[in-house]
């Protein structure tokens, strides 16, 4: 992160080991999703304590870098791009968080039929969260690779924006009760919303490096 954090190493390790914990976070929502369309009980509740603990160790990292930024007055040109960045992605690892815990106290029934179909989605939201914060990396490292991460980020969304849309018509194509058609379009909701949090965030990626260039 040398383009702002040449004498301020401390923190440019902090924010690394931030985002790195969101790209975890992702990983772990991702396998537990599969444990639970997989009947892997045990594993999904493991998965998601271990959520939790990053979610956790996240939100008390980016605490501390906010404090830094603002009591040492460091980047005073970008802090504010910097935090705005920093806490619309822990949005993003939030839900996740919130979702795998929806999950586990609804326990909604997921027919065989949409196994896949969930699969095809979780993986497209998280590759939407790594992106995003490739993009973030590269905005403090390399400014001109953030555009391609954030093209990623549209690509992937407007996937799962399809296979989202594609699960909820044949769930509302089916003899299922009313209520089980609503129960599997809210989760297949809280899913996406990993993707449009995401995009978000490359809203306010795109915004910040405007400015750098102002």
């Amino acid at each position: 992160m040398s383009l702002f954090f040449k004498n301020t190493l401390k923190l440019e390790g902090q924010i690394d080991e931030y985002l790195d914990l969101v790209i975890k976070g992702g990983l772990v929502f991702r396998q537990g999703i599969k444990c639970y369309l997989d009947h892997q009980t045990d594993d999904f509740e493991n998965y998601l304590k271990e959520l939790r603990k990053i979610e956790e160790r996240a939100d008390d990292l980016r605490r501390n870098i906010e404090i830094k930024l603002y009591t040492r007055t460091l980047i005073p040109e970008a802090r504010g791009d910097v935090l705005g960045l920093m806490e619309s992605c822990d949005k993003a690892l939030n839900i996740t968080t919130e979702t795998l815990l929806e999950f586990s106290v609804e326990i909604p029934k997921i027919v065989p039929e949409h196994r896949q179909d969930f699969l095809d989605l979780c993986e497209t939201s998280v590759a939407c969260m790594e992106n995003t914060v490739s993009g973030i990396r590269s905005y403090f490292k390399n400014i001109d690779a953030v555009r391609d991460y954030v093209t990623k980020v549209q690509f992937y969304k407007k996937e799962t924006n399809k296979i989202a849309e594609k699960i909820k018509r044949a769930a509302f194509r089916t003899d299922d009760a009313l209520s089980q058609k609503i129960h599997i379009r809210y989760f297949t909701f809280h899913i996406e919303r990993i993707a449009e949090q995401s995009e978000d965030v490359c809203d306010r990626l795109s915004i910040a490096i405007i400015k750098r260039f102002e």
